[in-house]
């Protein structure tokens, strides 16, 4: 018998009660209300608010979504380690990557010309993911357990996914495109491309590489050196039918909380873009910062994640996190809107602009020196923080 069995499953007490936790209620209860008081509020909204009401408002909203978001994460967590992998990370990978479709397609199809919100949105991402989060994890990581080492082959795998699809999405557009967007047929093709990579490398981390992204050990005396491991349990892992058939009840409860969770996010995104259009053009914030917004909502959860992860020592999935997100943003998201695009006739324009093309490329530079070294120290970590510091202050020039 395993020594899990002592511990019973959610389904063995019941899956929508042991679900139901206090938590779940008042994330669940918090977006539904929401959504409810800001639909009855919609005519006093559109009457054009003071500033003052409208940050407040727009503050408020922003929790929610960050509050909801938090939810549909834990959810999604929760099915992947039920799922095992690939499937369970596929879920976790959707459910990120839908909340962030649905927020750029929002203000991407809202009023007022956004047709830069989904470059701005992937670009701060790709700015707060691999300077900002993993230069913390990375600076912290460092000081708190010395200079601890990662799988060298696995980061590279990543770090290779990013390089090519950056260059998909934030370089060619300017050169095979016009106006620094795909022509239909090219957003189609590269579109097309892009989610193909991204199902041969998820084939490759999920199988016969699965090793190559898990934690490095401590090298043995007498051994060549250190290599990832799964720790043995005594159990061989169940096929996904029979993960279905043994667990249909929490895997169904689940799914259902994870729905219903990630609903609000789609109403109150409405609502996000109308006001974030209207505060934009009162304060004259810089266009980006929209995106940086979507940004921080989307990987905030995540990004709490891998800071614990690092101060637990767990350098490997600070990487799986922070590089895997992005390379799941740039696989999946940049598809989606480009598809969105061509069904709306809406523009997608992704060029870049040179300063930010080479502040990417400097942040690529260092992950990769950086992975290939055999051990990474708080020194790494400071250089990715202050690549980001120059990101922040490029937002407002």
């Amino acid at each position: 018998m395993s020594s899990h069995s002592a511990a019973p499953a959610p389904s063995d007490r019941g899956p929508v009660a042991a679900l139901l936790t206090r938590s779940a209620i008042l994330r669940l209860l918090l977006g539904w209300v929401s959504v409810g008081a800001l639909t009855l509020a919609a005519p006093l909204l559109a009457g054009r608010p003071s500033s003052a009401v409208l940050a407040l408002v727009l503050a408020a909203i922003v929790a929610v979504i960050v509050v909801a978001a938090g939810g549909v994460v834990r959810q999604a967590e929760a099915l992947a380690r039920r799922l095992g992998d690939p499937y369970g990370t596929l879920v976790l990978t959707l459910s990120i990557v839908v909340i962030e479709v649905v927020l750029i397609a929002a203000v991407m199809l809202g009023p007022g010309d956004h047709a830069t919100i989904a470059r701005d949105s992937v670009m701060a991402v790709s700015m707060i993911i691999m300077n900002l989060v993993l230069g913390l994890c990375l600076l912290v990581g460092g000081l708190r357990h010395g200079s601890p080492a990662v799988h060298r082959v696995g980061t590279s795998a990543y770090l290779v996914m990013l390089v090519a699809l950056a260059a998909l999405a934030f370089a060619l557009p300017a050169t095979l495109g016009e106006g620094g967007r795909y022509a239909p047929v090219q957003a189609f093709v590269i579109a097309g491309l892009t989610v193909a990579l991204y199902a041969v490398f998820l084939w490759r981390q999920m199988g016969a590489q699965a090793a190559e992204f898990q934690e490095v050990t401590v090298p043995a005396v007498g051994t060549p050196g250190g290599r990832a491991t799964r720790p043995d349990d005594g159990t061989a892992p169940l096929s996904l039918r029979r993960i279905i058939a043994v667990h249909r009840g929490e895997l169904l409860a689940r799914s259902g909380l994870l729905i219903a969770t990630v609903l609000p996010i789609v109403l109150l995104s409405h609502h996000m873009a109308d006001l974030l259009d209207d505060a934009s053009d009162r304060l004259g914030a810089p266009v980006a910062l929209g995106g940086v917004l979507i940004a921080l909502i989307v990987f905030t959860p995540e990004s709490i994640t891998a800071v614990r992860a690092a101060l637990a020592g767990e350098l490997q999935r600070v990487v799986n996190l922070c590089h895997g997100a992005l390379v799941s943003t740039l696989a999946l998201t940049i598809p989606t809107v480009l598809v969105i695009g061509l069904l709306t006739g809406t523009p997608v324009v992704l060029a870049a602009s040179t300063t930010n093309l080479l502040l990417l490329a400097a942040t690529l530079a260092v992950a990769a020196i950086s992975a290939a070294a055999p051990r990474v120290t708080a020194i790494h970590g400071a250089v990715h923080l202050l690549l980001f510091g120059v990101y922040a202050l490029l937002l407002f020039r």
